[in-house]
């Protein structure tokens, strides 16, 4: 009962966010994963939702393990059949699952087998103490909140008998280690279908000389501080540069401090995956702030640098530590920590369309050389996976 209303009040923000149609193509979506077929392999990923953390962390990590040399599947975590795929795998990957009586069961009839379990990690959500940095938190309904009440998937990680975590960034490896878990940083990749349609993208996009753009591809409505960290960068830019012009996609309000300039700012909904991509394609810088220090900020992986790497566009980030872990300064793409940092690298790339395509450029080769489910390895976790396949 717990696990269906939070479902509903997650299905009501949907529609609230994304409209009838939109939205309600999301929710059918949803519902259509609960009957999934799966078949017998070696890993099972069970996820709490179909969203974009599941894509990342579930759908593409089985993409990149099939393609070296294991079997896997995926299932949501309120499917009927759930118990009944204990006895066909032998490594099970539980990702932002809430603990339910159901998600109990499964995971003692795993233990009594003698089973893997691994916690999977793309954010500090597991940890209710880090709630107050979240944002967004405050303005979830009742429904919602239940679902990190206790940290999601608190209870997993908390259980003696789970010995491993894979995660995305080294600052959450971190964080993981310290409570006694053999940790693998397993990075976002883009997959095979985005790498092809990116390519067929590149073919197509035409960017419009005239004018120099700007995006800030936020998804949801908990990046409105993220965003703000910026807004006074942006004002001097504006007022500098009368051929800028800002594109900003999902539900974020920008406060009034750039209402003078609303006539050069487009906004544009939530988009589909194929949408998102000829969107970026069509831009000229990308942009990716974040609250530096706040520990949520913090975990997030570096997937705004080489989504946009991968169509060759450059991007100026926050300096956070897995940003400047994944960009080469002024090579691939920018890090900026202060107002001013971001007014000067942004002003090269407005002034400069040559740098600005060479960049672009080679952060396209680093994507496309590390960060895809075909390139970008991690032999550490494969070999610790074949330790626990019977």
């Amino acid at each position: 009962m717990k696990l269906f209303l939070i479902k509903i009040g997650k299905a009501w923000n949907v529609l609230r966010r994304d409209g009838a149609w939109r939205g309600g193509r999301r929710v059918y979506g949803a519902f259509l994963a609960l009957f999934r077929r799966v078949r017998p392999g070696d890993i099972l990923f069970i996820t709490n939702g179909v969203g974009d953390s599941a894509r990342y962390r579930t759908t593409h990590i089985a993409e990149e393990l099939e393609q070296n040399g294991f079997t896997t599947a995926l299932t949501v975590q309120d499917n009927p059949f759930l118990l009944s795929y204990v006895d066909k795998f032998s490594v099970f990957v539980f990702h932002r699952v809430l603990f339910t009586e159901k998600v109990k069961q499964f995971i003692e009839l795993i233990k009594t087998q003698k089973k893997e379990i691994i916690f999977e990690a793309d954010d500090l959500v597991y940890d209710p103490q880090f709630l107050q940095y979240m944002a967004g938190y405050d303005d979830m309904n009742t429904f919602e909140r239940k679902l990190y009440e206790n940290g999601l998937g608190g209870e997993i990680i908390n259980d003696p008998y789970v010995k491993a975590c894979t995660t995305t960034t080294t600052f959450l490896a971190e964080r993981l280690n310290e409570r006694g878990k053999q940790v693998f940083v397993v990075r976002n990749k883009v997959s095979k279908d985005d790498v092809a349609y990116a390519e067929k993208t590149l073919q197509e996009a035409r960017r419009d000389s005239g004018f120099v753009r700007l995006c800030y591809l936020s998804g949801t409505a908990s990046h409105n501080k993220d965003f703000a960290t910026i807004t006074d960068a942006l004002l001097v830019l504006f007022e500098k540069y009368p051929e800028l012009r800002l594109v900003l996609a999902g539900p974020l309000h920008t406060g009034d401090k750039l209402t003078p300039f609303r006539d050069r700012i487009e906004k544009v909904p939530f988009l589909s995956r194929e949408k998102y991509f000829t969107l970026v394609a069509q831009m000229d810088i990308n942009l990716a702030p974040l609250e530096i220090g706040n520990p949520f900020c913090e975990s997030k992986s570096e997937l705004k640098w080489f989504e946009a790497g991968l169509l060759s566009v450059p991007t100026v980030a926050a300096g956070t530590k897995t940003f400047k872990e994944a960009i080469i300064d002024g090579v691939d793409g920018y890090v900026a920590t202060t107002s001013e940092e971001w007014i000067v690298k942004l002003s090269r790339l407005i002034e400069d369309s040559g740098f600005r395509k060479q960049m672009g450029e080679r952060a396209r080769e680093k994507v496309l050389e590390r960060y895809t489910t075909h390139t970008g390895k991690s032999e550490e976790y494969y070999n610790y996976l074949r330790s626990k396949i019977v």
